[in-house]
């Protein structure tokens, strides 16, 4: 736990409240934390299902590429794991 919460910290997502042992939440990380539920539920299951089938067309999958490489850029220049 103090590990996940010192990456988080380091990040910016969360600041600790002085003299407590809690954590609050920063604009940067709610707002972080909207997008990624917002690609998620309604991107994400459906993407990924299609890229399962064999039959997909080469548009998606040249989409899918985009689309790792746009996540490995992001995660390169704001720090981020992948």
């Amino acid at each position: 736990m103090t590990y996940d919460l010192r990456r988080l910290r380091g990040r910016g997502f969360i600041t600790r409240i002085p003299h407590t042992h809690s954590y609050a939440i920063t604009n940067h990380g709610l707002r972080t934390a909207m997008f990624l539920s917002a690609v998620h539920d309604p991107y994400l299951p459906t993407g990924l299902s299609h890229l399962a089938d064999h039959a997909t067309s080469p548009p998606l999958r040249a989409a899918s590429r985009a689309y790792h490489t746009a996540l490995e850029n992001l995660s390169r220049t704001t720090g981020l794991a992948a």
